[in-house]
């Protein structure tokens, strides 16, 4: 009998010692054949759901990237609009209003150039497609408002190799067609505002049932270590105590052997 216990309590001091030494309350199927289940099926749904807030990231930085350029847009537009109020002055003369036009046709192409920006190969404003977004582990996803700046005729309008300021006439058009883009430039920022916002929320969202999933996890297989350490003393204290009742059990045959001697 006492060799039995001995036996049960060095096997309880292994299993307890590798519980610490491995952090895992569930070191192998035997110990917990539901937990090992369903804390893997979490695992993957935490893994799923941080491959989900990478999506949501990285259409963030998409979003981000085109409110940089749309208000780098916008300032030249705030700039052409204004020499085209200046080209408007019938106290400068033609010669002035070339000078003025050198810089309304140099924003221009500025304009035209960020107009074709891409992100990672994925166009930023060309195409005016909608970007969809897997925001969920289950695989839903939500579709970015577009922005179709270089399509659109607004910006077509604007980059018009007609469109000058080099007399007053030329300038007053020139002056309409700029405040029509600027009206459009704002609807196209408004969305991608919009965008931004309902990215956060969704990864903030993500965040959040990450945290819990991964709480729950912990509980069905993550140590206990303050529980398992005093259990690890108690079963330490059972094998010392266990070992010197059997060697004391062995003394008693012995003592029977010289008796009969």
């Amino acid at each position: 009998m006492a060799a039995r216990l001995l036996g049960n309590a060095s096997s309880a001091l292994q299993k307890s010692l590798a519980r610490l030494s491995s952090g895992s309350k569930v070191s192998s199927a035997s110990d917990s054949a539901a937990g090992v289940g369903i804390s893997l099926k979490f695992g993957a749904q935490v893994n799923r759901i941080q491959a989900a807030i990478d999506n949501v990231g990285n259409a963030a930085a998409y979003s981000q990237t085109q409110d940089g350029f749309l208000q780098k847009i916008g300032n030249a537009l705030d700039r052409m609009s204004e020499l085209s109020m200046l080209a408007q002055d019938e106290t400068k003369t033609d010669s002035d209003r070339a000078l003025y036009d050198k810089e309304f046709q140099k924003l221009d192409d500025f304009i035209v150039s960020l107009g074709n920006k891409d992100f990672n190969g994925v166009s930023l404003f060309h195409n005016g497609s909608s970007l969809t977004v897997t925001v969920a582990p289950d695989g839903t996803s939500m579709t970015l408002a577009s922005v179709n700046v270089a399509g659109s005729a607004d910006f077509t309008a604007l980059a018009a190799a007609s469109n000058s300021v080099l007399s007053s006439t030329s300038a007053a058009a020139a002056l309409n067609t700029v405040k029509t883009a600027i009206t459009d430039f704002t609807e196209h920022r408004a969305n991608v505002g919009s965008n931004l916002a309902r990215l956060s929320a969704e990864g903030s969202a993500l965040a959040v049932q990450k945290d819990n999933i991964s709480a729950a996890r912990s509980r069905i297989s993550d140590v206990d270590v303050a529980t398992e350490s005093a259990n690890f003393a108690r079963q330490q204290i059972l094998v010392q105590s266990g070992t010197a009742m059997l060697a004391q059990a062995n003394v008693l045959p012995q003592s029977a052997l010289r008796l009969i001697g």
